[in-house]
């Protein structure tokens, strides 16, 4: 079963993975691929105007399997995110499950993809000190994932000489702690999921566990958005503070945004009541001021997340 896709979830009227593929979304600027493999591409999206423009590098979820989630369902989100006034770079990677994909390559995937913004913005105007990871369920883990892979020890398959740094990072009902996720997670993703993704357990492969585990690097050193829907499955309240708390006890930025009458999907639809708080995260933590009249505009800075 997909990442946060309760059978109930329909009956209760929350939307579903299939409803987030439906919606609508204008064509990408382009599609820019990061490796060889046909998983390893992107969407860039830009906002009108001239630039130099914040971007959000938009991660989709599904338990980090192929068949549950791919970059079309996170293409709303990154198209409404455009037309607020922030690029997009929707990116696409291997999961557990398709050749090449798991340990280490789901990780090094979305680094080589967080990377090629490099080379892309020799070519497109982005501002590359205004980047943000908005990441949803699995995606929202490796979101956080990119904030912390600098603090990787040099001897790990993940560890990189000079990451791209993000701005902050949105978690849209992401598990940031991968050993508490596998202690409760099995009951949405299917048995063994972690374990599957990494290859074993923590007693196997205690250093796998540790590098692909955002928690294990706190403080971030960056500000987190911790956002879900009241009634999220994954990453319901207690879940969101418990993180919040560990990463402020470190000394991290972090706000928890709870919002009611949502699930673990509405988060990725801009036709949701959680667009408001999704869409402003973002702006805020891109230092992107929210247009007033709706349509898209040219970005302006913004004052920096408080504490």
């Amino acid at each position: 079963m997909a990442v946060g896709a309760p059978a109930t979830a329909g009956a209760q009227g929350f939307l579903r993975p299939a409803d987030i593929n439906a919606l609508p979304s204008k064509p990408a600027d382009a599609r820019i691929a990061y490796g060889a493999d046909s998983l390893q591409f992107g969407e860039l999206r830009l906002p009108r105007g001239t630039g130099p423009f914040a971007v959000a590098i938009v991660i989709h979820g599904g338990c980090w399997v192929h068949g549950y989630a791919s970059a079309q369902n996170a293409a709303a989100l990154a198209d409404a995110l455009r037309d607020a006034g922030v690029a997009t770079w929707n990116v696409e990677y291997r999961r557990r499950d398709n050749p090449g994909g798991g340990w280490p390559g789901t990780f090094l995937d979305v680094a080589a993809a967080a990377d090629a913004l490099r080379a892309i913005a020799r070519q497109y105007p982005l501002d590359l000190t205004r980047v943000v990871a908005v990441g949803h369920s699995a995606g929202g883990h490796l979101g956080l994932w990119l904030a912390a892979r600098r603090k990787i020890a040099a001897g790990s398959p993940l560890a990189a000489r000079n990451p791209l740094p993000l701005a902050g990072v949105v978690a849209l009902g992401g598990p940031g702690d991968l050993r508490d996720f596998d202690s409760y997670g099995d009951a949405m993703c299917g048995e063994g999921t972690i374990p599957r993704l990494l290859g074993g357990t923590p007693a196997e492969y205690p250093d796998r566990w540790h590098d692909a585990s955002p928690s294990s690097f706190l403080p971030l050193g960056v500000p987190q958005v911790m956002l879900a829907g009241e009634s999220d499955r994954i990453m319901p309240r207690p879940k969101l503070e418990a993180w919040a708390t560990a990463a402020r006890a470190a000394g991290d930025r972090v706000e928890v945004i709870v919002v009611p009458k949502a699930a673990h999907h509405e988060v990725m639809s801009p036709r949701s009541v959680t667009w408001p708080s999704v869409r402003d995260a973002v702006l805020r933590l891109a230092k992107v001021e929210r247009p007033d009249d709706g349509r898209e505009s040219h970005p302006r800075r913004m004052e920096p997340l408080s504490r």
